[in-house]
């Protein structure tokens, strides 16, 4: 069920979304979180398709916001508000409603979407492409407890990464982040089968992709090793080494689809490792609303050191004791290194 309103305000979308879901006979809220879309009318129907897929799995309140950018400056004095309710089917398994804001409308989008938030429920902000540099700021991201960017979508990807961690905030994600939790999980779980030190790493990707830098970085802080970074044809992230003193551990994915894991004195292995949909990151990104730390620690982590084909290494960590005897003018005796194993796995 869809109902068009015109030159409207938050009251009567609220009022609407009462009658609609009596129309279809679901007058019980179901819904779990707010879902806020900030778009623009070219990524609006492919960000509003991926959400209504991830809330069949999270079923949810979706407000996409379209600010649109008026020609003239009559036009852009004037301020109005469209929009469109949809239910039932048309709306996954929850609420869906598009607000196209005109005018001086687009630059107060939080005074339009606030009355429309689901009560004592949790809010999450969605930005599918151009990001505000600071989300924890920006006006519509004070009002949520997660705020997701995707660092794969903007001009210049790698420089974005150095803007996520300059302004990251406890809530703050990205989905160039989430397309390597599955390359994450299967290296520790292969250095819980093998267990060993690791001395030196690489990440093999294709040029401007974030996932690459974000595993590189991840290996370097979690396993406090060298790890150079270079570069393939891909489709993405092709290929992790990690050398260990008993042998190489070797995860590619020369396809997209399909990868290999190698190790020493075992059989090689097949493991599925496709690359997934924006519908799948998004759910994945839904099922938890506290800070990622690991995230937090990863972006952070050798921004300034970020270019192709260069390495990331971690840099030496000081133990108290040190820390107290720098200060004195003494050198203390240095800390036992932690096994890479546990670090990775954590």
């Amino acid at each position: 069920m869809k109902i068009d309103l015109t030159e409207t305000t938050s009251s009567k979308i609220n009022q609407a979304l009462v009658s609609a879901r009596r129309a279809i006979g679901t007058p019980a809220i179901g819904m779990v979180l707010t879902l806020v879309i900030v778009t623009d009318e070219e990524n609006a129907y492919d960000a509003l398709k991926s959400a209504g897929d991830a809330s069949r799995e999270h079923p949810s309140r979706i407000i996409a916001v379209i600010k649109r950018v008026s020609r003239s400056p009559r036009a852009r004095r004037d301020a109005r508000l469209d929009a469109e309710v949809r239910v039932g089917s048309d709306a996954g398994t929850g609420e869906t409603v598009v607000l196209r804001l005109h005018g001086e409308l687009a630059n107060h989008a939080q005074s339009v979407v606030l009355p429309l938030l689901l009560p004592d429920a949790p809010v999450v902000v969605w930005w599918p492409e151009d990001a505000p540099a600071d989300p924890a700021k920006d006006p519509l991201g004070a009002l949520a407890q997660r705020r997701i960017t995707d660092t794969y979508s903007a001009e210049h990807p790698i420089e974005e990464l150095a803007v996520r961690a300059a302004t990251y905030s406890p809530g703050s994600t990205d989905l160039a982040w989430t397309r390597i939790t599955p390359w994450r999980s299967m290296l520790a779980a292969a250095l819980d089968q093998q267990p060993a030190e690791v001395i030196a790493a690489t990440v093999e990707g294709e040029s401007d992709n974030p996932s690459c830098e974000l595993l590189a970085m991840w290996l370097a802080d979690r396993l406090g090793v060298p790890v150079e970074r270079t570069l393939s044809q891909g489709p993405g992230l092709t290929a992790v080494r990690m050398e260990t003193k008993s042998g190489v551990i070797v995860l590619d994915r020369a396809d997209g689809s399909l990868a290999t894991l190698s190790m020493q004195n075992q059989p090689d292995r097949a493991v599925a490792l496709k690359r997934r949909d924006t519908s799948e990151l998004l759910a994945e990104e839904l099922r938890r609303l506290d800070p990622d730390n690991t995230y937090a620690s990863a972006v952070k982590f050798g921004v300034d050191k970020l270019h192709a084909g260069g390495e990331v290494t971690a840099a030496p960590v000081e133990s108290a004791a040190e820390k107290a005897d720098k200060a004195a003018g003494t050198k203390a005796p240095a800390a036992k290194k932690a096994p890479a194993k546990k670090a990775a796995s954590k």
